[in-house]
């Protein structure tokens, strides 16, 4: 491993990301608020430290290695995470342990929408701009690193797509250097969220606030400036636009680039994945309309229709914004509806959970392993369309689910000795490991009174699923380091 390209390229990236406080400096001073300091320090520090990785390791320029990949990757969005939290830190008049303010840039970046803040409306314009900002920022470093740089280590949810994508795209990359996939996502990710933008805009939000919630909104991550989020408009025009962006942020941006590309919406049908999800939205959907109407917890179908399926959308795609409070409807709803989020969006997407493709491919399987009890001579292989998926891929799915299973079990129990109750500990742990943000228990609105142990679990909980899981569990392997 070489550590010292590691250092020159993590100095870099946080020099870069340094720049990225600039935005809400410029807004600090438009709305003249006391963040500007703030964000003053936290630019200093960052880019600082970013120099201080950089210039000893300047000149190591070296092809990367697979262990370079995952230190790289893994370090990178710790670091980044951490050192995010430092404005949260510096908000005047407003105290935050280390622990919350780091949870809450965790949060943020990872695109997962919890928070530990209250009356959101205190804070000043920056912060709030800036909670937004990390989430875009993070969902389009999930894209890229789902599409272009973890299929490159071996991990990522990519390979089964490859696997699954007709014709057109035959590789994990959409074009053949990892820089021009980059730039494709971006143009892809700067169009939506600016037609996200401009259609909240029209529809009655402020400008400020259409282009916060179009930042978290194409990111799927739920961060609002209101403490009752969307629901803080009552406005059934918003929560549809709402619900379209977030369904197109929740499926593969590959999807986007080849029928955007090619001029042609029918890939988007082609697309099993993108089809299965759609399919999984609209039973849950059915299914929580027909509960609510036959509880009697609205007696209007429309209304019914209205509130479950943005309860639906916005959870299973872990995005996180409430118009209504699933947590408190009757029968098995809260659970169901948080359940979902273990499904998630689409791979490559900046959905979080589990993912539809593995979901699939895991289904494909058990009926492979069915069918050889009948037929035990036969032989049966797994194939996604028309593509065989090779065995290394399936064995990477199975060995992926039992640890994000046991991951989940093995944090829930942590994060219940910290002693909260048994359903704030489950459902936390699965909000944040499926990185959806709203949970059942005390945590159905807001963070704020987890201890700072819980916070820490939680904030490790939702690297460990933004990574993949590999990725973060690999240089915890004793074998990592003795190469």
């Amino acid at each position: 491993m070489q550590l010292s390209v590691t250092q020159r390229i993590l100095g870099f990236l946080l020099i870069s990301f340094s720049f990225t406080l600039l935005p809400p400096m410029a807004v600090s001073l438009w709305y003249q608020d006391e963040g500007l300091r703030a964000f003053i320090i936290a630019f200093f520090v960052m880019s600082g430290i970013g120099v201080l990785c950089w210039f000893p390791a300047r000149h190591k320029k070296k092809e990367l290695h697979l262990h370079d990949g995952f230190m790289i990757t893994a370090v990178f969005w710790t670091v980044l995470s951490v050192v995010g939290a430092l404005p949260f830190l510096l908000i005047p008049n407003y105290q935050m342990t280390v622990a919350q303010a780091v949870f809450e840039a965790v949060s943020g970046f990872t695109t997962t929408g919890a928070t530990v803040i209250n009356q959101l409306g205190s804070l000043p314009k920056s912060i709030l701009y800036y909670r937004q900002q990390l989430q875009w920022l993070g969902g389009l470093g999930m894209i890229v690193l789902a599409v272009a740089v973890l299929p490159m280590l071996g991990i990522g949810g990519m390979q089964l797509y490859k696997a699954e994508t007709p014709g057109p795209m035959r590789d994990e990359k959409l074009t053949p250097r990892l820089g021009q996939t980059a730039k494709a996502l971006l143009y892809i990710y700067i169009s939506l969220t600016f037609a996200c933008a401009i259609a909240y805009w029209i529809a009655g939000m402020t400008l400020f606030d259409a282009i916060g919630h179009s930042f978290s909104t194409v990111a799927t991550g739920g961060f609002s400036t209101h403490d009752a989020s969307l629901g803080y408009y009552n406005s059934p025009v918003i929560e549809i636009i709402a619900m379209i962006f977030i369904i197109l942020g929740s499926l593969n941006f590959t999807v986007h680039f080849v029928a955007w590309h090619k001029k042609d919406l029918q890939h988007y049908w082609q697309d099993i994945q993108g089809r299965v999800f759609i399919n999984i939205v609209l039973v849950l959907i059915a299914i929580t309309v027909i509960v609510l109407m036959w509880q009697g917890v609205y007696t209007h179908f429309w209304t019914a229709l209205r509130y479950g399926s943005f309860a639906v959308i916005s959870i299973i795609s872990s995005t996180g914004y409430i118009t209504a409070d699933f947590s408190v409807w009757p029968l098995f709803l809260p659970v169901l509806i948080l359940g979902s989020g273990f499904i998630g969006g689409c791979v490559g997407s900046t959905a979080g959970g589990f993912r539809v493709i593995r979901l699939i491919l895991l289904y494909k399987q058990a009926i492979r392993e069915i069918m050889r009890l009948i037929h035990p001579n036969a032989v049966i292989v797994v194939k996604i369309g028309q593509k065989k998926v090779p065995d290394n891929v399936a064995q990477a799915v199975w060995g992926f689910a039992l640890l994000y299973m046991a991951s989940y079990v093995f944090l829930s129990l942590l994060f219940l000795a910290t002693g909260v109750d048994y359903l704030t500990a489950f459902s936390g742990i699965a909000a944040t490991l499926n990185m959806t943000g709203p949970a059942l228990g005390n945590i159905a609105v807001t963070y704020g009174d987890i201890s700072d142990t819980g916070l820490w679990i939680l904030s490790f909980a939702m690297l460990l699923a933004r990574l993949e899981i590999f990725t973060l569990l690999v240089l915890l392997t004793p074998a990592f380091w003795r190469r």
